[in-house]
């Protein structure tokens, strides 16, 4: 299993960019599917963005051609660059992995019910 902690939020204006990143510790994490989701008050948290152990990427509608997640597993970190942010992308962000122990996913990559480890959450505001 793998310890995650997010860093990067902010409060920024329409248009802006911001760079979140997730440090991890644990030893699968090179094998760990890993991803970023998010959470508006009053909403159910939902899918952003994932990336398998081998570096490939899937994204929610809302994130294609505005959001890029990446990792580095020299550094155990995965980041998530969001360009041209709207105010409805205002919420929680959290990063997520699974426990590395099986390379394929088990579950829906945007299901959280595949991801057991979650960071604390960092806040993300956009104003208009």
């Amino acid at each position: 299993q793998v310890q995650l902690v997010e860093s990067g939020g902010g409060l920024v204006q329409a248009g802006d960019s911001l760079r979140l990143s997730c440090a991890a510790s644990g030893r699968t994490f090179r094998t760990s599917n890993m991803a970023w989701f998010r959470q508006a008050p009053g909403k159910e948290r939902e899918f952003v963005a994932a990336i398998n152990w081998s570096g490939r990427t899937y994204y929610a509608d809302s994130a294609k051609g505005r959001f890029t997640i990446s990792r580095d597993n020299a550094k155990n970190t995965v980041d998530l660059q969001m360009n041209s942010l709207k105010p409805e992308d205002t919420a929680v962000y959290y990063c997520a992995g699974d426990d590395g122990t099986s390379l394929s996913y088990s579950r829906p990559y945007y299901y959280t019910s595949q991801y057991d480890s979650w960071g604390q959450g960092t806040q993300v505001t956009v104003s208009s």
